[in-house]
């Protein structure tokens, strides 16, 4: 353990995304003044892909920000990422799942949040886990992240949402800031951002996904720029997979103990598989499959003690040796030819659709719009 880093991530519990707070604090201030944002104004920015010469200066400046490349990025090897993270398939979404929603569920301060804000409990659940979904399967499409593409302008969108969200919950009394840090603080923003990246990775290794090192240091560079659009701090992005691990471990032991919002809101997401398919006879027992599959695989991979502090159910893992039978087949058979990978890849997009088609139906495939 890196005592030194430990005290860092608490210290970076009290400091935010100082670009997005800007933008924020413009878009507060009284309409009749003339540096104030308007949402019409940022929707346009985020439609166009930069801030036109009229707008007020903290829109520009936020654009500027985000148009300029830092001088690490390789475009290439982004869309290398892409199409690596797209090959990752069903388990790539099982991990993030398991080890990113539910698995992150048992510690206190970011839980509190979330029920705090209701977007992640109840109903809503599978909603905003379809939100997700089509965000990464946005980041992930061929030239997603060019300025102006679908994942650049969402990522950007996500960025301000939690900006406002923040500033919403960043009064004396209404979050409990001593305890938890900042509400949506950089040391919890790079800790999801790791979620997608590292533990998404090392979760499909788990289950058998033959991940090359080339693949591996293209998903984390993809990741990396899209940590760098969300404002997370710089010295924080990574290119190594093993890095990325390190870093997450120390999150891990940086996090306070379960609290019963863990609860809330891992129930809603495991019994919401089996909710969601409605109908007859096929698709209701499709449900069953689908929860049963999950909890089946999370057994091993957060182990019992965690499920019952989610007072979830403890299942045996069943289906562990199927999907790394399946997985070893795909990436080390299937993915050695082009056409092979391109086969994976395009199974994966069709998968996604199917999933947007249940949770999303036929409203937009995106986070919630910003408010007026």
């Amino acid at each position: 353990m890196d005592e030194e880093l430990i005290d860092e991530i608490g210290r970076r519990m009290m400091t935010r995304d100082e670009g997005g707070a800007a933008l924020v604090r413009a878009i507060g201030l009284p309409a009749d003044d003339p540096e104030r944002v308007s949402m019409a104004q940022v929707r346009q920015a985020l439609t166009d892909g930069s801030a036109g010469a009229r707008a007020p200066a903290a829109l520009r400046d936020f654009f500027a920000a985000v148009t300029t490349d830092p001088p690490w990025l390789d475009r290439d090897l982004v869309e290398r990422g892409a199409r690596g993270y797209r090959r990752l398939g069903q388990s790539r979404d099982d991990a993030l799942l398991i080890l990113g929603l539910i698995g992150g569920y048992r510690f206190g301060g970011p839980t509190e949040l979330l029920v705090a804000t209701g977007g992640l409990t109840g109903d809503r659940a599978m909603r905003r886990l379809g939100e997700t979904q089509a965000w990464t399967h946005q980041v992930s499409r061929p030239g997603g992240l060019q300025p102006g593409g679908e994942g650049w302008s969402t990522t950007l969108h996500v960025r301000l949402m939690h900006a406002l969200l923040a500033s919403r919950y960043e009064v004396p009394g209404r979050y409990d800031i001593a305890g938890h840090g900042l509400p949506i603080n950089q040391s919890d923003s790079a800790a999801t951002l790791g979620l997608f990246s590292g533990a998404a990775i090392i979760g499909c290794r788990a289950l058998g996904r033959l991940v090359p090192r080339e693949d591996s240091r293209a998903i984390m560079h993809l990741w990396r720029y899209v940590g760098w659009l969300l404002g997370v701090d710089e010295d924080w992005l990574t290119d190594s997979e093993r890095e990325q691990h390190r870093f997450n471990a120390h999150i891990v032991l940086a996090q306070g103990p379960p609290t019963p919002n863990g609860a809330v809101l891992s129930q809603p997401l495991v019994d919401g598989l089996r909710d969601e398919r409605t109908g007859g006879l096929l698709q209701r027992a499709r449900g069953v499959w689908a929860r049963e599959r999950i909890l089946s695989l999370a057994r091993p991979m957060l182990g019992a003690q965690s499920l019952r502090d989610l007072e979830l159910p403890v299942r045996p893992g069943w289906m562990v040796p199927a999907t790394i039978a399946r997985n070893l087949l795909e990436s080390g058979l299937v993915a050695r030819t082009e056409r092979g990978r391109r086969w994976l890849e395009e199974r994966s997009d069709r998968r996604y659709e199917r999933d947007f088609d249940l949770r999303l139906g036929d409203d937009a495939r995106a986070p919630r719009a910003l408010p007026s």
